[in-house]
């Protein structure tokens, strides 16, 4: 599509200029964004023409600066044209850069999510965790398997990323991939993240996601009730590593702890709280996102029970947690003994603190959050929806209010 540019020459004074001849430049303007280059040549401001962007005189040197300058304006028009005709992007940049005899450097996809990684991997542990870059390193995959699908190719020119690059890519995750809806939603938002990083440095002059809205469905969680979450306390197991396992779901359970922040918790996470009880201080490793936590009665016996642990005093662990696989697996089988039918992984405990222990106990929506280190409230929202339990117990409080 042609743009209109706009070319004119003007005099740039040097700092701390007092006299003489002033080098003139020549500025090129396209979509309000300008690229400018010297002219190599200079004149007194005094006989400057602003308004027409030439030298005042009749003399021969005069005569031959505005044929000189008028011949570097036919050749910026020439480039426009050039342009035009290759169907290449016009920018002040890229106008620039064939004006002097340049070709613009081409910006490809892949390379860009690909620096886009590294700078993750870079910062891993201090910004990143390792399952945020992996995430990041299958959606670069996805990437790379539609471009082949696409267009037959390796990588593609940023220029090409466009609102139908975006629709197509979000068909190729659900049909060919076979993608969940939450899954390409994800997928999206990390090639989203990447090319709004593109559009600030102006390697994209449209944003490809303007007309475009990821569906996302809402998932429901799966928590353990009052009852089951007893029935887990309350069971004797064989072997002590299925003991260890339980006892370490359960502290999350009392918690609201993700694994790896049960994993990572140290004695000097615990610590009296403004009551003069045992909290934790901790921040969550996902987020950064700080959580404090006062510590119920069970937790603080879960606490005690491994505190001569060798394991735990080899690492300085307050509880010895296996890999989150291994966790999961024992789970499944604690939750077989137990007669739980549901899929119990341990992300299940935080689960059933934010239910059972406190939104179903009448702790506020804004304490849960916090404890939760949840960056937005409507987070933890998604809990409250699932409690049909809780609804009925409100009601029945003013049912007898409105008894026939």
């Amino acid at each position: 599509m042609s743009k209109r540019i706009r070319v004119l020459f003007y005099l740039k004074k040097p700092k701390n200029y007092t006299y003489g001849p002033v080098p003139i430049y020549l500025r090129i303007t396209v979509a309000g964004k300008r690229a400018e280059v010297s002219t190599g040549r200079e004149c007194e401001p005094k006989r400057w023409i602003s308004s027409s962007g030439r030298s005042s005189g009749t003399k021969e040197t005069v005569i031959s600066l505005n044929a000189y300058l008028d011949t570097l304006q036919a050749k910026a028009y020439e480039a426009h044209r050039l342009l035009l005709e290759a169907g290449e992007s016009i920018t002040a940049e890229s106008l620039k850069l064939r004006f002097i005899g340049k070709e613009e450097e081409v910006r490809t996809l892949v390379k860009q999510l690909e620096e886009h990684n590294r700078r993750m991997e870079a910062l891993i542990g201090l910004e990143f965790s390792p399952g945020t870059l992996k995430g990041y390193k299958t959606s670069l995959s996805h990437s790379k398997g539609f471009i082949k699908w696409k267009y037959g190719a390796g990588d593609i020119d940023l220029r090409k990323v466009d609102n139908s690059f975006v629709t197509d890519y979000d068909f190729y995750l659900k049909s060919v991939c076979k993608c969940s809806t939450n899954s390409v939603a994800k997928y999206i938002k990390h090639l989203k993240k990447v090319v709004r990083t593109c559009l600030t440095h102006g390697w994209i002059e449209k944003d490809p996601f303007l007309h475009y809205k990821a569906k996302v469905k809402q998932v429901e969680r799966a928590f353990l009730s009052e009852e089951e979450l007893y029935r887990i306390a309350r069971k004797e197991f064989v072997t002590e590593r299925l003991s260890q396992v339980r006892d370490i779901f359960l502290f999350s359970c009392f918690t609201g702890l993700a694994y790896i922040d049960v994993q990572k918790l140290k004695l000097s996470d615990v610590r009296k709280g403004v009551d003069g009880e045992q909290w934790v201080f901790k921040h969550r490793q996902k987020t950064d996102t700080p959580s404090r936590i006062p510590l119920l009665p069970s937790a603080l016996v879960i606490l005690d029970r491994y505190r001569e642990s060798p394991q735990c005093l080899h690492k300085g662990q307050l509880l010895p947690v296996l890999s989150n696989q291994k966790m999961n697996a024992y789970l499944k089988e604690i939750a077989d003994v137990c007669g739980i039918t549901k899929p119990i992984t341990f992300h299940t405990a935080r689960h059933t603190f934010a239910t059972t222990v406190t939104l179903l106990n009448g702790v506020p929506m804004e304490s849960v959050s916090k404890m939760l280190g949840h960056t937005s409230i409507k987070t933890t929202q998604h809990y409250a929806k699932v409690l049909d339990i809780k609804v009925s117990r409100d009601m029945n409080s003013i049912r007898c209010k409105f008894k026939p």
